[in-house]
């Protein structure tokens, strides 16, 4: 019986299918997302590429061996703290990231790592030829004695080669590139990766292998492809950075086996991505003396504290409205604590300018911050400086009041290691500091507390 084929309209952002075009997906609101591909029905029961999870059959709680010490190390110690303390066998791993950040760079390193230990490797490439990562491995300094080149685009030659070579670990790069002649649909399709992935977890689950896919990037920054790919993996790493910048970032935003948000911070160089192994000393390294303000706060990136800089600068604005701009820092949120010190602390900064920046380039998005994000505006806007050896942190709530913050004593204790003699936090967070050996902890209920014991 012939095969029965139709066509149909699927949205590349959210996977809507629709029987006919629409200019605006009515699932996501995007304009012009929906694409024409053919879908081929085909047999009930048919097999596929041959790769199945085993047969299911219940078993009790208690006699499910962990797996918490088959963890492998990468070799790359930042890249292991993302992954929750080294790769989980059978894990399915999406990296993404902007062009030219470093993605291929940062597997190709772990890669050759892997097949130091004897381990083969397999790194399959549908973007470069093997002479060109070929010249990247030597720019790199890699001698990867067991890696294996595939430069190869097509899953079913792919899944034979993993057949024939039985590989350690796999790395795809990308996931776009990648399609199934299963499925008749442009490479990058909805269909595609959807089918791709899928067939890539399966290996993943039975043979205990990690997959790592690399994924294209949108214009806004999210994986390319639909919402259901982040579902389907086990680990979604993003890759930060700014481009004037050395330094990059690896974030999870999704991890089965570790921690959410954890990040490595790696500095790029002529050899590759170097782990960073105090990122605080890192972003304090350039800054400024007695400089108006300019304040020191306590972050935390996941299970890690790191001490950032925040600056902000003041100035009279010549319109009846100043301006409002920040970078690494939430506007809403600094519009929030422009309005509290407006209302609580006497300050007129309606007509004036206000910049907020996080020096070195680093995102911050946790309330803990509001702290420093006020001292900062408070400084510039007095012309005052912060003592240069004062670290502040906690969360400030509209009526002036500040509220405590997690792992408080995680905080203290890298402002410690940094050498500050002196840090204002929540007075809640307080007990079990106060013997801090050099540092003398200052705890605060509300603003004026904190503006008063600071100038």
């Amino acid at each position: 019986m012939p095969k029965q084929s139709n066509t149909i309209f699927i949205c590349q952002s959210c996977a809507y299918e629709s029987r006919k075009w629409l200019g605006k997906c009515p699932e996501c609101g995007e304009w012009n997302s929906l694409v024409e591909e053919r879908v081929v029905a085909t047999k009930k029961g048919r097999s596929g590429n041959g790769f199945r999870l085993r047969e299911a059959k219940a078993v009790a709680y208690s006699e499910i061996e962990s797996q918490d010490d088959t963890r492998i190390s990468s070799g790359v110690t930042e890249f292991d703290r993302v992954l929750g303390g080294g790769i989980v066998p059978g894990t399915l791993v999406l990296l993404g990231g902007d062009p030219g950040i470093g993605k291929s760079t940062l597997l190709l390193q772990v890669a050759d790592r892997l097949s130091a230990s004897a381990a083969t490797v397999l790194y399959v490439s549908g973007e470069e030829s093997e002479r060109q990562i070929k010249l990247r491995g030597e720019r790199l300094g890699i001698a990867a004695p067991n890696l294996l080149l595939l430069p190869e685009t097509n899953l079913e030659n792919i899944l034979r080669e993993v057949e024939r070579v039985q590989p350690a670990a796999i790395v795809v790069d990308s996931i776009q590139t990648t399609f199934s002649t299963e499925i008749e649909s442009a490479p990058g399709s909805v269909s595609q990766i959807r089918e791709v992935a899928a067939q890539f977890l399966l290996l993943a689950k039975t043979r205990g292998v990690p997959v790592f896919l690399i994924g294209h990037v949108t214009k806004e920054g999210s994986i390319a492809g639909p919402r259901a790919l982040e579902h389907i993996v086990d680990t979604v790493l993003y890759f930060e950075g700014e481009r004037h910048h050395n330094h990059r970032i690896v974030r999870a935003t999704k991890n089965r086996f570790g921690a959410a948000n954890e990040v490595g911070v790696f500095e790029m160089t002529n050899r590759g991505l170097a782990p960073v192994a105090n990122p605080s000393q890192m972003f304090l390294a350039e800054r400024p003396a007695d400089a108006a303000g300019s304040v020191v706060t306590a972050c935390m990136e996941g299970t890690r504290p790191v001490l950032v800089e925040i600056q902000a600068l003041v100035s009279t604005s010549k319109y009846g409205t100043g301006r409002r701009m920040t970078q690494g820092v939430d506007q809403n949120r600094v519009a929030l604590m422009i309005a509290m010190l407006e209302k609580r602390a006497g300050m007129q900064l309606l007509g004036d300018d206000v910049f907020v920046n996080i020096a070195g380039g680093l995102d911050v998005d946790e309330p803990a911050v509001d702290l420093g994000l006020v001292t900062a505006i408070a400084s510039s806007f007095r012309n005052q400086p912060i003592d240069a050896h004062t670290a502040v942190f906690g969360e400030v709530g509209l009526t002036g009041e500040v509220r405590g913050a997690t792992q408080a004593s995680v905080r203290a204790r890298e402002a410690q290691a940094l050498g500050f003699k002196r840090i204002v936090m929540p007075g809640s967070n307080t007990s079990g500091l106060d013997k801090l050996l050099g540092v003398r902890v200052i705890g605060v209920r509300s603003v004026d507390e904190a503006l008063q014991e600071l100038f």
